[in-house]
C-alpha cells in the first residue's frame, strides 16, 4: 500500500505507532446485594481493561474484560514492541505478539492481552482512512442479529422475568437465562419466563460448566421436551469435550449444544470441532485474539459448516462478526451493555433485534468518556 492518504493528511504506509496507554475501569454490577450469580460463579463487579495505541495524529482503542493483571501483561510483554511498529497490517502484528508471549504465557491472560491490543489496532487503522470499522474488514453482512443476555441465578422471579420479557418487547427474538446453580429451581424459572415472553420468542439456557454428563442429559431433555429449549451452553465444562460430544450426540435434535467463549488459541477452536462437539461455535472477540483472531475461526467455522455466535462485547463484536460469513447471532449481555453505554459514547442499541454499526463514524465509532470513567479506575492515568 503506497501513497494512500489519511484524514489527517499523512501516508498510512508511513504510519508508525508513536504510543500505547493502558487503562483499567472496575464497574460494580447491579445484582441484588451488588453480586450477580451464574451456574458456577459469582461476582460483584465486571473490570474492562482499555488500551488506545496512537500513530499518525490518531488513536485507536479496544479492550478486553478480565482481571487487572491483563493490563499489567500489556503494559510489560506488548507496549514496549509496538512502539515504532508499522500500523497498516494488524494480522502481521498479532503473530509478532503471539511470538512475543509464548513464555508468559499465551492462553488466558495473555491471549486477552493480544485481544485487546488487537482490536485497538484494527480500530486505528480504519479511523487512519477515516471509515468505520466494518468498510475495512472483509465484510459478508452490514448487521449483527443479538439475542438477550442476563438472567442471572440469584435474580427474583420478577426481575428475571421483567429483564427477558423487556427484550422480547424491544423486538429481541431470543433470550437467555443462566441455570443449574440449583438445578431443582430451573423448572419454576423455566416456567416463569416462557409464561413472560410467550409461545414465540426463543429460550437459551446457560448452564455455565455446573452439570456432571448424565445429569447434562437428564435437564437437556426436560428444558427441550417442558420448555421448548433451543440452545444449552457449556451444559459441562469446555473442557470435558468428550462430554459435549455425548451431549451432542444423544440429547435432542432441536436442542443446539454450544461452546468456545473459553477459546484462546486457534487450537482450542480446532479442538471443539474436529471431532465435533458443538452444534454451533462461539468465539469471544476479546479473549480469541481479537478481531484478527476472530477472522481466523470464522475460516475453521466456514470449513466445517458450523454456524459461529458472538459471545459478548457488543460494541465491538457488532463490526468484527459482520466479517463471519457462518454468523448466528451476538450475545447482548447485560453486564457489558451496562459497562460499554458507562464508558463510551457511541455504543449501538438494537434495532428490530439487530445491532448495525454507524456508517457515520470512524472505527468502532466509540469514544471514551473519560470523566465518567474516572470514578471506576483501578490501572493507569486519565490521559492530560
Amino acid at each position: 500500500m503506497t501513497g494512500r492518504t489519511t484524514a489527517g493528511g499523512a501516508g498510512l504506509d508511513e504510519c508508525r505507532v508513536d504510543a500505547v496507554d493502558v487503562h483499567a475501569f472496575e464497574v460494580p454490577t447491579d445484582g441484588p446485594d451488588g453480586r450477580e450469580q451464574d451456574g458456577t460463579l459469582e461476582w460483584d463487579s465486571t473490570t474492562m481493561v482499555l488500551v488506545r495505541v496512537h500513530a499518525g495524529g490518531r488513536s485507536g482503542l479496544g479492550y478486553t474484560y478480565g482481571d487487572v493483571s491483563v493490563a499489567s501483561f500489556v503494559t510489560s510483554q506488548l507496549a514496549p514492541m509496538l512502539t515504532g511498529q508499522d500500523v497498516t497490517a494488524p494480522p502481521a502484528l498479532w503473530h509478532r505478539m503471539g511470538a512475543r508471549i509464548r513464555n508468559a504465557g499465551r492462553p488466558g491472560v495473555g491471549a486477552m492481552a493480544v485481544s485487546a491490543v488487537d482490536v485497538a489496532l484494527w480500530d486505528l487503522k480504519a479511523r487512519l482512512l477515516d471509515l468505520p470499522l466494518i468498510r475495512v474488514l472483509p465484510a459478508y453482512h452490514d448487521r449483527v442479529p443479538v439475542y438477550g443476555s442476563g438472567g442471572f441465578t440469584n435474580y427474583s422471579l420478577d426481575r428475571l422475568t421483567e429483564q427477558l420479557a423487556g427484550w422480547v418487547a424491544q423486538g429481541i427474538s431470543r433470550v437467555k437465562l443462566k441455570t443449574s446453580r440449583e438445578p431443582e429451581r430451573d423448572p419454576q424459572r423455566l416456567t416463569a419466563v416462557r409464561k413472560a415472553v410467550g409461545d414465540e420468542p426463543e429460550i437459551f439456557t446457560d448452564a455455565n460448566g455446573a452439570l456432571a454428563r448424565k445429569e447434562a442429559l437428564y435437564w437437556a431433555r426436560r428444558f427441550h421436551e417442558e420448555w421448548d429449549v433451543r440452545w444449552l451452553e457449556e451444559p459441562v465444562s469446555s473442557a470435558d469435550l468428550e462430554g459435549l460430544r455425548m451431549l451432542r450426540d444423544r440429547g435432542p435434535a432441536r436442542l443446539e449444544i454450544t461452546a468456545g467463549e473459553y477459546a484462546f488459541t486457534p487450537q482450542d477452536f480446532v479442538n471443539l470441532v474436529e471431532p465435533p462437539a458443538v452444534d454451533c461455535l462461539q468465539a469471544d472477540v476479546t479473549r480469541c485474539g481479537g478481531i484478527t483472531g476472530v477472522l481466523e475461526v470464522a475460516g475453521l467455522s466456514a470449513t466445517r459448516h458450523l454456524d459461529l455466535s458472538a459471545h459478548c462485547a457488543p460494541a465491538v463484536s457488532a463490526h468484527a462478526f459482520c466479517a463471519v460469513r457462518r454468523l448466528r447471532h451476538l450475545e447482548y449481555f447485560h453486564d457489558h451493555v451496562r459497562v460499554e453505554h458507562l464508558l463510551f459514547d457511541g455504543t449501538l442499541s438494537p434495532d428490530g433485534g439487530t445491532l448495525g454499526p454507524d456508517p457515520g463514524r470512524p472505527g468502532l465509532g466509540l469514544d471514551v468518556k473519560w470523566a465518567d470513567a474516572e470514578p471506576f479506575r483501578v490501572y493507569g492515568a486519565r490521559p492530560a
